[in-house]
């Protein structure tokens, strides 16, 4: 029976909830930093007892696979936006690029780069920790939804002859999410700031767009985005999360 100073039962719920996030958010940060990092530093970045992350979490196993889960879920939300983004009124393209009807594929990458930079920290983090504490199979599971979108939209642009076709779709994709990658880093190092088009203008640009032409795309996309969701958020300033290149 409760006791008449017990919360009510959805207020705990949400206490709960903004725990484990609290918490995963820490994780992230703490281990994005230094992979070594033990559950007493990331309890005490997340300002919660150990044993208090041990009730969301039954160890370092159950806590990247939590976070494991939450950039799952991250990739996911970030394709549909993409997919469901108003279409472009300047394009005739159909909806074979992983992207939105009436998609470009210059349109269909930036908005792509420009979707997915806010949660790019999950994205990070999750390959840092591949190599100790996720299998290479299970990470290539969550991020193969989107290395196969970024790698259907460049083999359409290829194929309209508006990116380069020196290096095939594939290994493009992933040399553009090596690139990315890197200027996250930069970004949560303190070295650059940037909201999103900076990185998006760079990835148009590796995959053979000229710079103006890239640099207009992402003006146009990323204005259109702030009107249509002005709580956004950014990475345009940054006083945590990991540091230095990977």
């Amino acid at each position: 029976m409760s006791s008449q100073t017990d919360p009510p039962p959805g207020r705990q719920r949400r206490a709960t909830r903004a725990t484990r996030a609290r918490i995963l958010q820490a994780a992230r940060q703490e281990l994005g930093r230094n992979p070594d990092s033990s559950l007493g530093d990331i309890a005490e970045a997340a300002g919660v007892a150990r044993r208090t992350l041990y009730t969301h979490f039954a160890g370092r196993a159950a806590l990247v696979e939590g976070l494991a889960r939450e950039a799952a879920e991250a990739v996911r939300l970030a394709i549909a936006a993409t997919r469901t983004s108003g279409p472009d009124p300047t394009s005739t393209l159909g909806t074979d690029l992983g992207s939105e009807p009436g998609a470009d594929p210059t349109s269909a990458l930036a908005r792509f780069v420009l979707t997915l930079w806010p949660v790019g920290d999950c994205y990070r983090t999750l390959i840092d920790l591949a190599g100790r504490d996720l299998g290479p199979g299970q990470v290539r599971e969550v991020l193969a939804p989107a290395r196969e979108t970024v790698a259907g939209i460049l083999a359409e642009g290829r194929r309209q002859g508006v990116f380069h076709a020196a290096v095939p779709p594939g290994p493009l994709s992933s040399a553009i999410e090596a690139h990315l990658l890197t200027l996250l880093a930069a970004v949560n190092s303190g070295l650059w700031a940037d909201d999103g088009t900076g990185a998006a203008t760079a990835a148009l640009i590796a995959a053979g767009v000229d710079g103006d032409t890239a640099a207009a795309t992402v003006r146009r996309l990323h204005g259109a985005e702030r009107l249509d969701r002005p709580d956004r958020p950014d990475r345009t300033h940054r006083n945590h999360g990991p540091t230095g290149p990977h």
